[in-house]
């Protein structure tokens, strides 16, 4: 049975900053439920009801055309070593982009990341603990540098351009990010 908390606990932070995977779930009110894993040191931990994500260029960008028509959002951290455990976050969720005032702040609190494209801001409503016991053990091996590497030699014209033809849209059709010249949906 799990066990529930109003925000996140001074061992839940510990436990969420010592994995190096978590997923993120999403869902417009119709339409595919999007479940994305994540990685690369890119979440932080800003308070007892607030969590913050940098999300960098991938094949699609799902996650941004939910919150924006839906901004519920679930996000699970599963112990892979160690005691077993499993917490999930539920919360609702805004995309801050480049363009936007809070963009410098926030980015602040992560590494430069090649493909940075979103930081997800996350209020929390419920943070949820289970055992964990069914999840396998796995040895960590180290990152994957794949993907900024990819970045990094796209610069930033490539990924814009890659952002524009490949990221626009949604599984469903659904615009995926804020214009950063103009403010309205693209």
């Amino acid at each position: 049975m799990g066990t529930r908390f109003s925000e996140i606990q001074d061992g839940h932070a510990k436990f969420i900053a010592a994995q190096r995977l978590f997923f993120v779930a999403t869902a417009a009110s119709a339409g595919r439920i999007n479940l994305s894993p994540k990685g690369m040191d890119s979440l932080r931990v800003l308070g007892p009801r607030r969590v913050v994500w940098l999300n960098v260029t991938g094949s699609g960008n799902e996650t941004s055309a939910h919150v924006q028509r839906d901004p519920r959002i679930t996000l699970m951290f599963c112990a892979f070593e160690g005691s077993p455990r499993i917490l999930r976050i539920y919360g609702m969720a805004r995309a801050v982009h480049r363009a936007d005032t809070e963009w410098a702040v926030l980015s602040a609190h992560f590494p430069s990341l090649a493909g940075a494209r979103q930081i997800f801001d996350v209020t929390i409503e419920l943070v949820q603990t289970s055992c964990g016991m069914a999840v396998p053990l796995f040895d960590y091996v180290g990152e994957r540098t794949d993907l900024s590497e990819w970045a990094a030699q796209q610069g930033d014209e490539g990924l814009r351009r890659y952002w524009s033809e490949r990221n626009e849209v949604s599984l469903d059709g659904l615009p995926t990010h804020v214009s950063e010249r103009s403010g309205a949906a693209r």
